[in-house]
């Protein structure tokens, strides 16, 4: 099932005219590149090598000339200059690379994948350091850092021995500026305003914003002590990520279509479907959310950079990141959708179709913050003690803090309204103690928004109808990931044909540990008490105009709101209760990673026959240690004032430790030959490793209880206990190989072609173990399901096209035009089970039972990746289109143990003009998502509408000065 058809059509119609445009440029640029390609000796005319080359061609012409020095597979977005990567975030930089693509939050690029290949599967490095993350996994938040003052992107696509440990997907490395190797003096700084026309529909905003940028690079002559070099680079960044969305929740149940007209729709067991038992798929709750936004970052990155004397060299970095946002929420929730569901349709998919249900409506206020705090930075120096030998030593350090805080206040339906008068559907045939409402769902073929339509009886605008059941929450997560490393290289330089020789060591210590603290009140005073503060709270006007307008198929635009800090205030005496003073959970992780690492790695440069050949090869054996620290407690039963129960620990912790050791060699092997002198074969084989995120290896428990009031034992409530991770999973191994064809008729042209085949060794399986807990003084006998290694073999091979081309041989103003297009294909047969519906292993005997519905590919895997660009340059003007499409893909939750979910296929266009008024004032226009693409996912099936975000696009304008 896909987008809404309009929206269809047009998307296809744009990549079609996209990628034929793409097509003819490459033909034409074929046809064109050997007239225009320079003198093999000479890679232009003197009196070209005079002029000054700038802006995005400069940028394009240095990532030419990198990929083509680098012994691996390597491609490149870099320049010589702060603030001139062609893009507002580094993620947005690095999906205009060959084969990078990213997967898109608030709006913007995130979390990276590379050749069709998900986030934990590439290794991130920061200045050829590794860098912590606030998600839990291994993966780089690349929105958290400016792009401004970010000088050079590499992303390794083949391996080699003194990489930190690559990839199985690769390596993509960020580098800031060496100081000392800028000429002379550099002071600039940049206003950018920002404007995004669905902030300017929010109540109270006009959808603005801001970031200021600033930076500073000198040298210092210091006589006998050598020169000195200061780079120093700050921005602040201020503005507003609007969303607004219509989801159902992360959990789904395959149900029976029997009829439960008063009660919960009866779940069907994996023996039962696989007997032929017929099942739909439904979602436990499903909620519509408006969210307003204020986003505020502050980033500093400083260098400095000493050589004493030409043998002697010690540079020290440091990078800080501090951002905050904070959202206003506004729930309308369907919280019981798998309640009194009558004439169900659903496919063959076992995807819904329509039915009619009851349910208890709520609305829901909350105040969500988030700060994310980023501190790295290390140490080097390197050494030249004789001519020929070269040590270096490195020492860094790396952390991230992510705090999260939620203030989420509930109002529920109830048979009476706050004036204490009767609601219809109290009364036959509903029941007359019946606080659920009838509505219907509807979900037509070619549309993604669920059409839901309330019994019109009941008005969703209406203050009194939301009052019973008060639940104020306050939730509150923390997560610390922190990296202490060190490191030690050692290369000597022999002259012949083995052309160098490099050996090394690391040690690096992770840490990761996280809880998630719960203070919760519910509450039911005398009805008097919530008429005063529901008039007293309520919101007179919905908080945005046209909600989900873009949405084809939305049926729900408003509904009453209240204000969560009035709600707090007046129901617990205070606006923010604060957290636990305990704040210890069975949920809790408490990771601890060792990593012991050293290679060999030799250099090669000489003559096959009359071709030259050049290259390396070596190994590196990794030793990874892992100790992870889980609780577990006695769990007591609380009623709460509606009928409901929940679970609370008893306080009583006791510790449990899971340790678990691999040592993995990974060796490799690179080669260039050097085919003509602008035409190079290179060759590539290697080992690679991913291992698990670090939350993924967690030793906790995870429960969660079923929705809804009747049980008669405390094992109908508890809908599952799941592992929150999986300490004994080891890492995901693959066997690889890669050649490509490059060729260089000239610094503004290259065309490449690369084929790769990775043979993956294991996968990832649900297994269940019963264990046993305490449950309200019963001894309950719970299966837990989790995740573990399985002997699957897979595989994925892929082809990558690289084509950059400035059209200088079209006549004068046409020859400031110029493009590159990049596109990967990957295939793969790697399989993801649900941890619920799909495939799982007994613990005991080992035997899998088969899954009710289909497995997932490997996580953020994209058959299709496309990035085409193009750009115009003529005197002081410069313009740049950026397109990418990434083909649907299943995306993980972070912390593993969770269900399938798809991501729809999606695609963006981004604009960028700078205009140069003198030599050193521009101004800068940018545009991302002109398009207006939301985000569309699945669950957890492909068609089962899961989730719909819409984010709008965005408008920034702004002055740059550089001195």
């Amino acid at each position: 099932m896909g987008k809404p058809a309009n929206a269809e059509r047009s998307a296809r119609a744009r990549r079609a005219w996209l990628m034929g445009s793409a097509a003819l440029s490459l033909l034409a640029a074929t046809q064109a590149m050997a007239q225009d390609q320079a003198p093999p000796a000479e890679a232009a005319p003197a009196d070209e090598e005079e002029i000054v080359i700038s802006g995005i061609r400069e940028t394009i012409q240095t990532s030419i000339a990198t990929k083509r020095n680098e012994t691996a597979i390597v491609d490149a977005l870099s320049s010589d200059d702060i603030g001139d990567l062609p893009a507002l975030s580094v993620g947005q930089a690095i999906q205009t690379i060959t084969g990078a693509t990213t997967h898109r939050e608030k709006g913007d690029a995130s979390e990276i994948a590379l050749r069709g290949l998900g986030p934990f599967l590439s290794n991130s490095t920061f200045n050829g350091r590794e860098a912590t993350n606030g998600s839990g996994d291994r993966s780089v938040n690349y929105n958290q850092f400016p792009s401004e003052l970010i000088n050079e992107i590499k992303i390794y696509k083949s391996q080699q021995a003194d990489l930190i440990e690559g990839g199985v997907a690769g390596t993509i490395e960020l580098g800031t500026l060496r100081p000392l190797s800028v000429n002379g003096r550099r002071i600039q700084a940049e206003l950018k305003g920002n404007f995004s026309p669905y902030g300017d529909r929010i109540v109270g905003s006009g959808g603005l914003g801001y970031r200021v940028t600033a930076s500073y690079v000198d040298q210092f002559d210091l006589g006998g002590l050598g020169r000195l070099g200061i780079s120093l680079g700050y921005q602040r960044n201020e503005g507003s990520n609007p969303e607004e969305t219509v989801a159902g929740s992360s959990t789904w149940t395959a149900c029976s279509p029997t009829v439960v007209a008063n009660g919960t729709c009866t779940e069907v067991t994996r023996a039962q479907a696989l007997a032929g038992a017929p099942f739909y798929l439904v979602p436990n709750s499903m909620a519509w959310r408006q969210i307003s936004e204020d986003d505020k970052r502050d980033a500093f990155f400083g260098a400095i950079q000493w050589q004493p004397s030409d043998r002697f060299e010690l540079n020290i970095d440091v990078q800080y990141s501090d951002r905050t946002f904070v959202e206003n929420r506004r729930d309308l929730n369907i919280s019981e959708m798998r309640f009194g569901l009558t004439n169900v349709v659903f496919d063959e998919n076992h995807v819904l179709r329509s039915f009619n249900g009851l349910s208890a409506l709520e609305s829901t206020a909350s105040e969500l913050s988030r700060s994310e705090e980023y501190l790295g930075g290390g140490a080097q120096i390197k050494w030249q003690p004789i001519d020929r030998l070269t040590l270096t030593a490195d020492a860094s350090f790396s952390r991230t803090i992510r705090t999260e805080i939620e203030r989420n206040a509930r109002l529920r339906t109830d048979p009476f309204d706050v004036n204490n008068t009767r609601n219809f559907f109290a009364t036959a045939p509903f029941g007359t103690s019946s606080m659920r409402v009838p509505y219907s769902f509807s979900l037509p073929e070619g549309e993604f928004v669920p059409r839901v339509t309330i019994d019109p009886r009941f008005n969703l605008n209406n203050h009194n109808l939301f009052w019973d059941d008060a639940r104020m929450r306050r939730d509150e997560s923390r997560r610390h990931n922190e990296i202490i490393a060190g490191r030690f290289d050692a290369r000597y330089e022999f002259g012949g044909f083995l052309d160098a020789l490099s050996v090394g060591g690391r040690i690096s210590e992770l840490t990761f540990n996280d809880y998630d603290d719960r203070k919760e009140f519910n509450l039911n005073p005398a009805m008097t008490e919530d008429r005063r503060i529901n008039n007293l709270c309520r919101v007179r006007a919905f908080p945005q105009t046209n909600f989900l307008k873009a949405a084809e198929g939305n049926t729900i635009t408003s509904w009453a709101t209240f204000d969560p800090d009035c709600l707090f205030r007046e129901y617990t005496g205070s606006v923010d209760p604060g957290r636990n003073a305990d704040t210890r959970a069975v949920a809790n992780r408490d990771v601890t990673e060792r990593v012991y690492a050293g290679y060999i790695m030799g250099e090669y440069r000489g003559d096959l026959g009359s071709l030259p050949v050049r290259g390396n090869f070596g190994v590196r054996v990794v030793r990874t240690e892992v100790t992870s620290v889980g609780l577990r407690s006695d769990l007591d039963v609380v009623t709460n004032p509606d009928g409901s129960i929940r679970l609370v620990e008893s306080g009583d912790f006791t510790n449990v430790v899971i340790e678990n050791a691999t040592t993995r060699a990974l060796p490799s092997l690179n080669a260039i030959f050097d085919l003509k002198d602008d035409l190079l074969l290179r060759a590539a084989v290697y080992r690679a490793m991913s291992r698990p995120a670090p939350s993924s290896l967690g030793a906790g428990r995870s429960i969660v209880l079923e929705s809804g009031t009747s049980f008669t034992s405390i094992e109908d409530a508890i809908r599952n206990i799941t592992a929150n991770g999986s300490p004994r999973l080891e890492p995901l191994m693959s066997w690889n190989g890669d050649l490509a064809l490059e060729w260089y008729p000239n610094r503004d042209t290259l065309l490449s072609g690369t084929v790769y085949y990775k043979q993956f060794s294991g996968g990832f399986i649900p297994v269940v173990i019963d264990e046993q807990f305490t449950i309200g003084g019963q001894q309950i006998t719970v299966p837990v399901t989790q995740t573990q290694n399985s002997d699957d073999k897979s595989r994925i091979w892929g082809l990558e096209v690289t084509a950059a081309h400035r059209l200088s041989w079209l006549p004068k103003p046409l020859d400031g035009l110029g493009f590159k297009v990049s596109y990967n294909y990957a295939d793969s047969d790697f399989k993801t089970h649900d941890i619920r519906l799909g495939d799982v292993v007994d613990a005991v005997t080992g035997d899998i039972t088969p899954g009710i519905i289909p497995p997932a590919n490997i996580s953020g895997y994209s058959k299709h990746v496309l990035s085409a660009q193009a750009y115009y340059e003529i005197g002081p003007l410069s313009v740049q289109g950026i397109y990418n499409y990434r083909s649907n893909y299943y995306q993980d939750f972070v912390g593993g143990n969770t269900q399938l979910r798809y991501v729809e296929d999606n695609e963006t266009f981004d604009l960028r003009a700078t205009l140069n008024l003198m030599k050193n004032v521009s101004l800068r226009f940018e545009a991302i998502n002109i398009f207006d693409e939301p985000k569309a996912t699945y669950m957890p099936v492909q068609g089962s509408s899961r989730q719909y975000h819409y984010y709008g696009p965005r408008y920034f304008i702004g002055a740059r000065v550089r001195l």
